[in-house]
C-alpha cells in the first residue's frame, strides 16, 4: 500500500466546508463509541453494528448533517472507533498494566476518509472533486508525485487532512512496492542513544540532530506571545490563532525535519547491509524519565526502528529486534560483564579491551542477532572473527 499526499490549492471558501466534514466525521465516531459504551451486555456490538448504526444517525432528523457526508466516509469513522475498541481488548489480553488504553472520545480530528465512493478524480489526476452533500467541490492538487501510473480501481482511500500550514489530501493505492538492490554481504549492529544518533558495530557513529532543542528558541518566544493573547474579542480572538498558526508551523517544521532524518539513514543503513540488528527498546516506559523525556522524544528512536522495518522488507534485507539487557555492560570480546554507570563512556575489561561504550553495546547487540539465527549458540566476536580467517584460509 502506497500513501501519495499533495497540497491541496483552492479556494478559502471551499476550506470551511472541508473543516465541517471533519468535524462531522469527528461526530459519528463519538458517538459510536457511546454507542458502544451504552450497549447492554447481552447485546454483542461489532464492527458490523456500528456500521449499521451510522445509517441510524443519518436518518436521524436531530442531525442533518451526518446525511451530507458520503455513506462510505460515514462507515470508515465507524471503524475508526472499531479499531480503538479492538486495540484495548487486545491490551487486555496481553495483561496491559493500567487503563489498557481504554477508548477515549476526540476533540481535536484532522481528517476525514473517503473509501471508494464520494469523489472523482480528473483523467489528468491533477484536480479532485468530492461529489457528496459537503459542499467541498473541486480541489486543485499539486505536489511532485504522479497518479497516472495508477487506475481509480487502486486508489482505495483518499483522507482530507488539515495540518497548521494547510489542507492536504492523500491517496492510499493498492499496489505492492518491491525495489532490487545488490547483496553486500555485510552485517551492521546499531545501538541508539542520546549523545549520538546511532553508533555501528564498525564504530561509526552519526551525530544527534537535535532539531527541538534546536527550535526551543523560537518556540519559547511564539508561546510567550501566544499566552498574551485572548481568546475572546474579535480583535484579540484574529491575533490570538494567528499566533497559533505560527507556532504549529514551527513544530510541524520539527516532525517533518525528524521524519526526513529516520528515512534517510534508514535506507541508506538497509542498502548498505543484508543483516541489521538493533535494540528492542520500550521508548513508551523510558519517556516515563521526566529528566530525559524531552531528548528521548526529540531523538525519535521509535520512527527510525519502523522506517528500518520497512525498507529492510522493501529490499528484502534481514532485520532483527534484540534484547536491550546488558548490552553495554557485557565485553564484545571475552563475555564478561563489568558494570559501570551511564556517565561512564569508555569500556575497560580485563581482557584487555579498551573500546567505546556505544560501540561494545553495537558489537553485543549484533552478536545476539547472530546467535538467533544460528539457533542459540553463543560465539563471540573474537571468535566469529578467527572462524571467518580460518575460512578464508
Amino acid at each position: 500500500m502506497l500513501v501519495y499526499e499533495f497540497k491541496i490549492k483552492s479556494h478559502k471558501h471551499q476550506f470551511s466546508p472541508i473543516d465541517e466534514a471533519i468535524r462531522t466525521g469527528q461526530f459519528i465516531r463519538n458517538k459510536c463509541l457511546r454507542y458502544w459504551m451504552d450497549a447492554p451486555r447481552e447485546e454483542k456490538v461489532n464492527r458490523f453494528s456500528l456500521n449499521k448504526y451510522c445509517k441510524v444517525l443519518a436518518d436521524n432528523p436531530d442531525y442533518p448533517f451526518v446525511a451530507k457526508l458520503n455513506s462510505m466516509a460515514r462507515q470508515s469513522m465507524a471503524e475508526r472507533a472499531w479499531a480503538s475498541i479492538g486495540r484495548f481488548f487486545e491490551n487486555c489480553k496481553k495483561k496491559v498494566p493500567g487503563r489498557k488504553g481504554y477508548p477515549k472520545f476526540n476533540k481535536f480530528s484532522r481528517s476525514v476518509e473517503y473509501k471508494t465512493s464520494g469523489w472523482r478524480i480528473s483523467s489528468d489526476k491533477k484536480t479532485l472533486t468530492i461529489t457528496d452533500g459537503t459542499g467541498i467541490g473541486k480541489l486543485k492538487l499539486a505536489g511532485s508525485r504522479d497518479l497516472s501510473y495508477y487506475t481509480c480501481a487502486q486508489i482505495k482511500r483518499i483522507r482530507l487532512v488539515r495540518r497548521a500550514d494547510g489542507y492536504y489530501a492523500q491517496f492510499c493505492i493498492d499496489i505492492e512496492r518491491k525495489e532490487s538492490v545488490e547483496f553486500t554481504g555485510k552485517q551492521v549492529g546499531l545501538d541508539v542513544g542520546l549523545n549520538h544518533f546511532y553508533t555501528d558495530s564498525e564504530g561509526n557513529q552519526v551525530e544527534n540532530p537535535r532539531y527541538l532543542r534546536k527550535s526551543e528558541k523560537a518556540l519559547k518566544r511564539l508561546q510567550k506571545r501566544l499566552s498574551r493573547k485572548h481568546k475572546r474579542g474579535q480583535l484579540q480572538s484574529k491575533r490570538y490563532h494567528k499566533n497559533r498558526v505560527k507556532l504549529g508551523c514551527i513544530h510541524l517544521k520539527i516532525s517533518r525535519q525528524r521524519k526526513d532524518h529516520a528515512i534517510k539513514l534508514a535506507r541508506c543503513v538497509c542498502q548498505s547491509n543484508d543483516l541489521i540488528a538493533y535494540e528492542d527498546l520500550s521508548v513508551k516506559n523510558m519517556v516515563k524519565n521526566h529528566c530525559l523525556a524531552k531528548s528521548i522524544s526529540d531523538v525519535g528512536w521509535t520512527q527510525f526502528r519502523e522506517w528500518i522495518e520497512y525498507f529492510g522488507k522493501l529490499f528484502g534485507k534481514q532485520v532483527i529486534a534484540v534484547a536491550p539487557n546488558y548490552t553495554s555492560q557485557d565485553c564484545s570480546s571475552c563475555g564478561q560483564r563489568v558494570k559501570k554507570s551511564l556517565s561512564v563512556r569508555t569500556h575497560i575489561c580485563g581482557c584487555g579491551t579498551i573500546i567505546d561504550r556505544d560501540e561494545n553495546a553495537a558489537r553485543n547487540i549484533l552478536d545476539r542477532a547472530l546467535q538467533i539465527l544460528s539457533g542459540g549458540q553463543k560465539l563471540t566476536l573474537r571468535e566469529r572473527r578467527t572462524s571467518a580467517q580460518s575460512k578464508e584460509t
